[in-house]
Parts: structure tokens; sequence; C-alpha cells
């Protein structure tokens, strides 16, 4: 592997035009011209960042939101088809890749994912999170077909893991495993225990991890939306106050964490420091011992998107 690698990250911490899928689409586009003037080769979104993570679950009484959940499931994400044109175009024209967390629709079911979108404005990869978390699973169904993902971006190993997963071990094993150098990290959670999650997991794996929030208020909720009012307040009503940040391997902090307010947090990897760490603690290397523990991943249902 040769040295002097690097990779310029840039994690978006700002509100969706909430459940307005094109609004947002537009807000992405914004984000990624900015970036790639920075200088960054690599943007990250928050989970469903489109059309918006659906927050009012753990507000609402259950099979109560039918318009909540139409006009979400209306906005979703169909990939294969013009939807996601805009942020491809963006992506082309500034020379950068782009991770954008998004709900999926496919058929009749919704997916909670990541997709990328490559240099060339090509759709490089999907990644649909493997079980959703508690209220989740009365919108979003378990990720199917293309789930441990991970792209190729100039030579560096890219991954994500979305929200709880990275509390999964074997899913963090097998993203090791697959040689990544970067795990990127789109979550809702915003409690003290996220960002010490991130750090393990960088020094776990030996490699840089980059997690990303998204900043929402209850501003932010459309008013014409059924009891929006009753569950949601103003600006002091936080859905998620952010907590974006980049972490390295072996677990310090490079840039963030961001809280409290929309921005961005950015930072330069070096990729010798993933060399460089896992010459004491390489997990899938000299520090394992698969005479006695392995682990099997059934590919089964992957496809190609």
């Amino acid at each position: 592997m040769s040295g002097g690698r690097e990779l310029t990250v840039t994690a978006v911490q700002v509100a969706p035009a909430y459940l307005d899928r094109d609004a947002t689409l537009q807000i992405v586009v914004e984000q990624v011209d900015k970036a790639a003037a920075d200088g960054a080769g690599l943007v990250l979104f928050p989970e469903s960042f489109v059309p918006g993570y659906p927050d009012w679950l753990w507000r609402h009484k259950p099979w109560s939101d039918s318009e909540w959940y139409a006009r979400f499931a209306d906005q979703a994400i169909v990939v294969d088809g013009p939807m996601l044109d805009p942020v491809r175009s963006a992506a082309k024209d500034a020379g950068v890749w782009v991770a954008l967390g998004i709900t999926e629709r496919d058929g009749g079911t919704l997916y909670n994912a990541v997709v990328y979108i490559d240099a060339n404005g090509e759709v490089a990869g999907l990644h649909r999170k493997l079980i959703p978390t508690g209220a989740e699973r009365l919108v979003w169904g378990n990720g199917q077909g293309p789930v441990l993902t991970v792209v190729d971006i100039d030579g560096v190993k890219v991954g994500s893991l979305i929200c709880w997963e990275n509390y999964m071990p074997l899913a963090r094993a097998a993203m090791y495993e697959q040689g990544i150098d970067v795990l990127l990290a789109p979550t809702w959670d915003n409690s003290d225990e996220w960002v010490p999650t991130l750090r393990h997991i960088a020094k776990e794996g030996q490699v840089f991890v980059v997690g990303v929030t998204a900043h929402l208020r209850g501003s932010d909720v459309p008013r014409d939306l059924p009891g929006a009012d009753e569950i949601y307040g103003g600006d002091d009503d936080w859905m998620s106050k952010g907590n974006t940040t980049i972490v390295a391997p072996g677990g310090g902090i490079l840039a963030g964490p961001l809280v409290g307010e929309p921005g961005t947090v950015s930072a330069t990897l070096d990729l010798d420091r993933v060399v460089a760490g896992r010459r004491s603690f390489d997990p899938c290397g000299h520090y394992s011992r698969p005479d006695i523990l392995s682990l099997t991943i059934n590919r089964s249902g992957d496809h190609d998107k």
C-alpha cells in the first residue's frame, strides 16, 4: 500500500426541508457545492436526510399517523430513476463523492438507507439498515439486498453503518473484514453516549469514523400535518441538536462534536494512520484467532443496484 493517501471528508449537520423531497435535494446540492469548493472529496449527510427522519413515531400514538406516513412514503426516494438526478449532477460537476442518508422506496416497502454517488455522478452503492430501531419498525423494513456495502474512493475503502447498527458487534466485524479505512455513521442518536461509541469503534477497528447527526427543531415540521401543533413546539423543541464528529484511528477526535447549531464538520484523513494503528491492533489480522473465532456473512440476498 503506498503512503500519502488522503481523503477530505465533510459531514453536513443542517435541517432538511422536512418531508419535502425536492426542496431537501436542493439543500443537498447547495451543501455539496459548498463542501467541494472547500476541498472535500466526500460529503456525508445524516440518517434519512431525505425526506427527513420520522421523529413523530416517538411522539405519536402508534398506527394513528396515516397522513404522516402517506406523506413520508410519497416523498421517499426511488433510487432507480430520476429522483436523484440533481445530486448526481452536483456530484459530477463538483467531482466529489456523496453519501446521502435517504428513506428509499422499493415497491411497497420503505428502507432506511445510505446511497453512494461517485464523482462521475453515478450511483456507486447502496446500504440498507439491517434492523430499524424500536418505533422505526412502523415505517421501515429490515434491510434486504444491498446491506454491508463497501465502496472504493480512489483506493480508500468506505462503508456505512446507520445509527444503532453500530452497536451490532458482528456488523462492525463484517465491515472490518472487508478492509474498510473509513466508517460512516449517520445517526439520529443525540445521547451523551454516542460520541464515545464513535471513539470506541475507531479504536476497535483502527479506522476513521465520521458520525453525522441532523439539526432539527419542532418548528421545522409542516403545520398542515394533522396534530402537528399538539406534538411539536417551536425553536426550543429540539428533535435533534446534532452530534457530528470525526474520529481518527485509535479514538482521538479530529473535529467536532458540533452540537446545537447547524454547520459542517470537516477533516482531511491521513490514511497512513490506519496502517500505523493496525501495527498494534488489527482486529482481522494479527489480533484475531480465526482458528477459534470466525464470522460467516450470508450474502445470498445481495444484489447490484
